[in-house]
């Protein structure tokens, strides 16, 4: 997923921001939500939103369940919040990749990494999102169809356009993203069964690049571009 910068998608914003009155939140308040949300994302990456409690995520930031309410309000509210950070923080980190991009090769190489090296740095971030998709997403689709489906709609477009130009074979370019994004997230949900499998307690970052040459490979060809 990316985000362009042309103007014609609309802007990513999250879905539920804390109520701080009209002042700004002071810096200790942005800190202790910050170690709130990060204690959430371990938390619901791990046990998902059911088996996730507030009592536990307060626990492990050191504060009580009474004062963890009072920065955001309900468990349903903290998790949409964890799952903006997700989101739109892939959302972001993509921004450029796709805005007056010309040439194909130089995107796509550009896209991938960004993906898999989100997975290397992140991975509960894809778990937390995998975990709500699988479900059906109950308590996120209005988002994903609100702010994702435009983005994908974007990042079509581009592909349309090269395909115009002859620089990429045409296929159906709105599954090609679904792959695209299913294998790099992949290596963050997946993550512990590609290590047993490869005979290590965890992936490093040379598997990850290993991966992105192998993922790049396939994506390029695929297209009929040829790959050194």
């Amino acid at each position: 997923m990316s985000a362009p910068r042309d103007g014609t998608a609309p802007a990513a914003t999250p879905t539920t921001t804390p109520v701080t009155g009209t002042r700004a939140p002071t810096a200790s308040r942005l800190r202790k939500e910050q170690a709130i949300l990060k204690e959430a994302e371990n938390q619901f990456a791990v046990f998902g939103f059911e088996g996730a409690s507030l009592e536990n995520i307060a626990n492990a930031v050191g504060i009580s369940r009474h004062n963890l309410l009072y920065y955001f309000p309900s468990k349903d509210v903290l998790y949409r919040r964890v799952l903006d950070d997700v989101v739109f923080g892939w959302l972001a980190g993509m921004e450029d990749v796709w805005r007056e991009q010309t040439d194909p090769v130089k995107a796509l190489r550009s896209y991938i990494h960004g993906k898999l090296r989100s997975s290397f740095e992140r991975p509960n971030a894809a778990k937390i999102f995998a975990k709500e998709v699988i479900a059906g997403a109950p308590r996120y689709a209005d988002v994903i169809a609100s702010s994702v489906k435009p983005v994908l709609d974007q990042e079509v477009q581009a592909f349309e356009r090269w395909a115009q130009h002859g620089l990429v074979a045409r296929m159906d370019f709105t599954h090609l993203m679904f792959v695209i994004w299913t294998v790099t997230q992949a290596y963050a949900e997946h993550q512990a069964q590609f290590a047993i499998l490869l005979g290590k307690p965890a992936l490093d970052e040379t598997d990850f690049e290993r991966a992105e040459e192998v993922i790049t490979r396939l994506v390029l060809s695929g297209l009929g571009q040829k790959v050194d």
